[in-house]
């Protein structure tokens, strides 16, 4: 979010009000998902590497040609090669996927050792990390849900408004333009994005894993077959991951392109500054 251009540069606009943005509470849980992220998505790609292969359907086998995804090493006539295949297309991914490590004893896995935890090959203890992780992330957001409820977060923050999607075109074009307002409120496009990650994809991640647990089969049988199957939830879980490793990014360049002192004093501190007021001129000039 950047500040507007003076019309005037001759007149100097007085700074532009610090206001209270963040609760605390909006802050704790920030930086509690933001920790329970980098964890699930790291022992994840740990458990992904155990069975390095998608499928949709509720079965996988060599009888099947069900695969969406498939990332794994063969041999060719220059040596091993790392390969990612996605519906049928093969593509040459050695030194990252299928194959990777030191160049004079690479190794055959998925995801290198630098992007899982643990980094070498370990199931059981990548299962560990990524449940306890999953927990407290399902913990945090339903917890964060009622208290938003409670105290009002969620309508007036979250909730898109009527002149908000009136506004939504307008965004668009600012935020293409890299054209920021810095205001209180969150703008369309936030409500938007963060709504859809509170609401569908991360509701999305935690109702898939449990689809995929055998305990949870047995407890509530319907939740896979709603799914499309076990091996469906699976492919549903890493497409839900994908999606918020890009969320993840834009918001990255989002805060840097806004303005990251301003951005990062504000889910840390809660302070936030906003644009300074608007000289009488402009303000007739727009409204012409």
């Amino acid at each position: 979010m950047e500040a507007h251009t003076d019309q005037n540069p001759g007149l100097e606009r007085p700074p532009g009000e610090l206001v209270y943005r963040q609760s605390r509470w909006t802050r704790l849980t920030h930086w509690t998902w933001a920790l329970c992220l980098f964890f699930l998505l790291l022992s994840g790609l740990q458990i992904f590497n155990a069975h390095p292969a998608l499928y949709v359907g509720r079965q996988s086998g060599f009888q099947f040609d069900n695969s969406v995804l498939v990332i794994d090493a063969a041999d060719s006539d220059a040596g091993a090669i790392g390969y990612t295949e996605i519906f049928g297309h093969r593509f040459n991914t050695t030194g990252v996927f299928g194959l990777s490590g030191p160049p004079d004893f690479p190794r055959a896995r998925a995801f290198p050792s630098w992007a899982t935890i643990p980094s070498g090959q370990d199931l059981a203890t990548g299962r560990v990390v990524h449940f306890f992780f999953a927990w407290l992330l399902s913990a945090t957001l339903l917890a964060w849900f009622v208290a938003s409820l409670w105290n009002g977060h969620l309508r007036r923050d979250l909730a898109p408004t009527v002149r908000d999607f009136r506004k939504l075109p307008r965004d668009i074009v600012d935020h293409a333009r890299l054209k920021f307002h810095h205001s209180r409120d969150y703008n369309t496009l936030q409500k938007l994005a963060y709504g859809g990650v509170l609401f569908v994809l991360l509701p999305l991640m935690i109702v898939t894993g449990l689809a995929m647990s055998p305990s949870m089969n047995a407890a509530v049988p319907f939740l896979t077959d709603i799914l499309g199957g076990r091996q469906t939830a699976r492919t549903i879980h890493f497409a839900t991951m994908l999606i918020l490793v890009a969320f993840f990014l834009v918001h990255m360049l989002m805060i840097l392109a806004a303005g990251p002192i301003n951005e990062l004093r504000s889910i840390i501190t809660g302070w936030y500054r906003t644009d300074p007021p608007k000289p009488e001129a402009d303000a007739s000039e727009r409204s012409a």
